[in-house]
């Protein structure tokens, strides 16, 4: 099955990656006159190279502040334009700030290619500004910048490379570009398609995109690839935002697969001046979307909140609120912290133990010492029933409608997997965190991956998802026994007492891209010297 799954994957992407890129869907939407602002949607920037960059402009109606008006710059997500963040940007109107979105290079009705926050993209951004200092009354000493996704990552390196920005409101956002893409050499093989497909039909894209996503996908041409995403990683340049103290606020999903949290949750703790962290429940932007309609919304509150006192100056407490804030998925109630890594957090260890004909393996607090090396062999080649579920849709119905992925324990075929069991816990576990996994294994190819799945197993041995991770080898030592350690995605979930934990490893997810689609096994490898390990992070 999954060679057929990676098959067709395979072809469609060689179709889209030989198409012409160049699909701007380009227009302008015209409001209704307002007492509030006026709204002006056939603006164009000339860029330093001429590349013109289409955006709208909303202006307070009523006398300029001495000052002029604080001023919120919208960046656009993927796929989408200037007009995202209309609702949003008329709600700051109303309250005496100059908004101006725009559509980043190759989308919309911007010209140019598709940049992916390359220096093209910070130059934009740069004329942007001068535009503002020229044209509008903008107090150029608050400026602010914001947007969800490809707009959240233009947001952070605007405010690293552009010195007038004050500070930046990133949505479901990345520190590693590579990390969020590749992270344990595993490429990100739905949702990559889903940008690169999705980009060659509404943008115009830069054929190095496709390339490059290619190369992760088959393993070529890596290292200069690493380095394209590195370029485009705000981590590299945590400095500059640091060297000015300038204000920053995170706010990312625990079920977001394409940025996953873990990437973020590092360059947050790089992070020296005034920042915050908000980790909610959903897939990528689900968290903070509905508020692009109006709706009633946690993050976008915040935001405001973020830029009146940062643009405004409002003591509004919003500096006094606990920095780190995770939204659990059982109680949907949220905890905070005072940093990250959370300080009273400790690492709770689970000890692999190897199965038996007749059930699966243990999880013990206690090292396992077995008397002569054991060993639990697995095949790759077939799917089992641990699995992420649905992409996109799964996480949405989890943590908006909350229907986890569930799973019986006892289905996962143990010739393509391996469970690990514990006993039932005796109190609530309260995980807050990246959970790591250390295995020794022996494959039998120098290509492999494991899929790890960590699960919450009620008595009626049912097994929740609670989160995941991959890990893959491009040149293992096919033959002998090695160390794998990887993380999974980071999470916030309370484990009932009477519940057990489990952990599920496969050797395919349909998220990720696999190495081969050749058939190998990978021996399980248990004795006194070489514990296998689940780590968990518990607070109390």
């Amino acid at each position: 099955m999954k060679n057929i799954v990676l098959f067709s994957f395979t072809i469609l992407f060689s179709i889209l990656c030989q198409s012409t890129a160049n699909a701007n869907i380009c227009f302008e939407i015209p409001l209704p006159p307002s007492e509030h602002y006026t709204f002006d949607d056939s603006i164009e920037v000339m860029s330093y190279d001429g590349t013109k960059i289409a955006a709208n402009l909303f202006v307070p109606k009523g006398e300029v502040p001495r000052a002029g008006f604080p001023t919120i710059i919208f960046a656009n997500s993927w796929v989408l334009d200037e007009h995202e963040y209309l609702i949003q940007a008329a709600q700051f109107a109303k309250k005496g700030y100059q908004v101006l979105s725009y559509s980043s290079r190759g989308w919309g009705c911007s010209g140019g290619e598709v940049n992916v926050v390359g220096d093209k993209d910070m130059a934009d951004l740069s004329s942007l500004v001068d535009w503002l200092d020229a044209y509008t009354d903008a107090d150029m000493n608050n400026i602010g910048i914001s947007g969800i996704s490809y707009g959240s990552g233009i947001s952070l390196m605007g405010l690293a490379r552009e010195p007038r920005i004050k500070t930046a409101v990133a949505m479901s956002t990345w520190g590693s570009l590579i990390d969020s893409l590749y992270q344990h050499e595993t490429p990100r093989l739905f949702w990559g398609f889903f940008l690169v497909s999705s980009g060659l039909i509404t943008a115009n894209m830069d054929p190095t995109i496709a390339q490059n996503y290619s190369n992760l996908i088959f393993n070529r041409n890596i290292a200069s690839t690493i380095q394209w995403g590195e370029e485009r990683s705000v981590k590299n340049y945590v400095h500059l935002i640091n060297e000015r103290n300038a204000p920053v606020y995170l706010a990312n999903n625990f079920g977001d697969n394409l940025f996953q949290p873990n990437n973020l949750l590092k360059f947050y703790s790089q992070l020296t001046g005034p920042k915050r962290l908000d980790l909610r429940q959903g897939t990528h932007a689900s968290g903070e979307g509905f508020g692009l309609v109006g709706l009633d919304n946690y993050t976008w509150n915040k935001t405001h909140k973020w830029f009146d006192h940062w643009l405004k100056g409002e003591e509004n407490g919003i500096t006094q609120e606990a920095p780190v804030n995770m939204l659990t998925d059982l109680t949907h109630q949220t905890d905070s912290f005072s940093d990250w890594p959370i300080p009273q957090a400790t690492t709770k260890t689970y000890y692999m133990e190897s199965r038996s004909w007749f059930s699966h393996g243990g999880l013990s607090q206690s090292k396992y010492k077995p008397w002569w090396t054991k060993t639990d062999t697995i095949y790759s080649g077939l799917d089992t029933f641990a699995t992420t579920g649905i992409p996109v849709l799964s996480a949405l119905l989890d943590a908006h409608l909350k229907i986890p992925v569930k799973t019986k324990l006892s289905l996962i075929s143990p010739v393509n997997g391996i469970v690990f069991k514990s006993s039932e816990v005796s109190s609530k576990m309260k995980l807050r965190g990246i959970p790591k996994i250390k295995v020794h294994v022996k494959p039998s190819s120098s290509k492999m991956q494991l899929n790890a799945y960590l699960y919450d197993v009620a008595p009626n041995g049912t097994g929740t998802l609670i989160t995941h991770g991959p890990v893959t080898l491009h040149n293992a030592n096919a033959g002998s026994t090695q160390t794998v350690e990887w993380e999974l995605v980071a999470t916030a979930y309370d484990i009932p007492a009477g519940h057990r934990v489990a952990v599920a490893i496969d050797t395919f997810d349909i998220l990720y891209g696999v190495p081969t689609i050749l058939p190998y096994k990978v021996a399980f490898k248990f004795n006194r010297n070489a514990q296998s390990e689940l780590q968990l992070p518990i607070v109390h």
